[in-house]
């Protein structure tokens, strides 16, 4: 039996003009980034620039450049759902510390060979796509082609070439992109009518199968001699109903022991000062399910308390993520911290379950 590994390319089609969504996770190879996540990040930079225009423009708040650019709408996101470079660029960096620039930016395309670059972001007027290298090989990774296509080494620089001639802006990440599908529990990072057998593809088979399809995907699942399926902590969690994945959630927690001292629990949530108190600072929630938040906390609370609050506001025992800051950064490894010390005063803080 061979022992060569196989790989899988994660390749997302074309919903709406959520393109630039499906490019980064084309990109990363993996179903990363919801409409919701980029679109939270587009009202964070819009609420940026209206707040620095409000700051440096004569007028402030009543200039009429500040007023131009509230009836202008979003300048991050359209309302088709198309992000603009920055969100990409933001989305990016807070989930996997990856930059993007663009591949003319000075000490980029001119200092290495572009067939030593990991994966390219391109795009013109409304449509983004993205080209990403997997197992030494390059592929096309359109979100309007029916499958992935391979650019061989020779004709990648004329690729790029001829891109950027038609007017595509091509942006780029040299290195450190997560690492290509290569297991079974890699390809539950992703959709599963969106995963491409490598080997199919470089064979150029007419029915090249993805990974909803595949006959052995639910070897060492559960799958029973019968054909039936298993019980549902057996399934990839690809594969569970919403149903399963909650009883598999609720399950767990009932395994769980007493919360450690890092868990939102073990933060008392402190009585919120009044109006006016010294050291009391304001702090705007997103909250997990979408609604809106301001409270006060002492300047001397722990970052902890910050989670208790947010947990005394979700139902259910899911654990929550918190993300703070420009671009969103998550803020567990502060819970120590005093909300001072970890320059939460005044912020804008969004959670999400995990």
């Amino acid at each position: 039996m061979s022992n060569t590994k196989q790989f899988w390319v994660y390749h997302e089609r074309q919903e709406a003009l959520l393109c630039g969504q499906h490019a980064l996770n084309n990109l990363v190879q993996q179903n990363a980034f919801s409409a919701g996540s980029l679109a939270d990040i587009a009202g964070q930079l819009d609420q940026m620039e209206l707040n620095y225009m409000a700051a440096n423009n004569e007028g402030g708040t009543s200039s009429k450049d500040y007023l131009k650019r509230i009836a202008e709408g979003s300048g991050n996101v359209d309302e088709s759902g198309n992000f603009s470079i920055e969100v990409l660029r933001s989305a990016l960096l807070s989930r996997f510390n990856l930059e993007l620039p663009n591949i003319r930016q000075k000490g980029v395309g001119d200092k290495i060979e572009v067939t030593e670059i990991d994966g390219f972001i391109c795009n013109r007027s409304s449509h983004w796509f993205a080209i990403r290298k997997i197992n030494d090989r390059f592929y096309n990774l359109n979100s309007t082609l029916e499958r992935p296509e391979i650019i061989s080494h020779f004709k990648l620089a004329a690729e790029m070439e001829a891109l950027q001639n038609a007017g595509y802006s091509v942006f780029c990440v040299l290195d450190s992109l997560p690492p290509p599908c290569s297991s079974e529990a890699m390809m539950d990072l992703g959709l599963p009518q969106y995963w491409w057998k490598e080997e199919d593809l470089m064979d150029g088979k007419s029915n090249a199968m993805t990974r909803a399809d595949d006959p052995w995907k639910d070897v060492g699942s559960g799958r029973r001699l019968d054909g039936k399926a298993g019980k549902a902590g057996d399934k990839p969690l690809s594969q569970m109903t919403e149903e399963e994945q909650l009883q598999m959630a609720m399950a767990a927690s009932l395994k769980q022991s007493t919360p450690s001292s890092t868990s939102e629990h073990a933060y008392e949530l402190s009585e919120e000062p009044a109006e006016g108190t010294p050291g009391a600072v304001k702090i705007q929630f997103r909250l997990p399910d979408g609604s809106r938040a301001v409270r006060r906390f002492a300047k001397s609370d722990l970052v902890g308390v910050i989670y208790a609050f947010v947990a005394s506001k979700c139902s259910g025992q899911q654990s929550i993520e918190l993300r703070a800051g420009f671009p969103p950064r998550d803020i567990s490894s502060k819970k120590t911290a005093t909300i001072a010390d970890a320059n939460l005063a005044g912020e804008m803080i969004h959670g999400r379950y995990i």
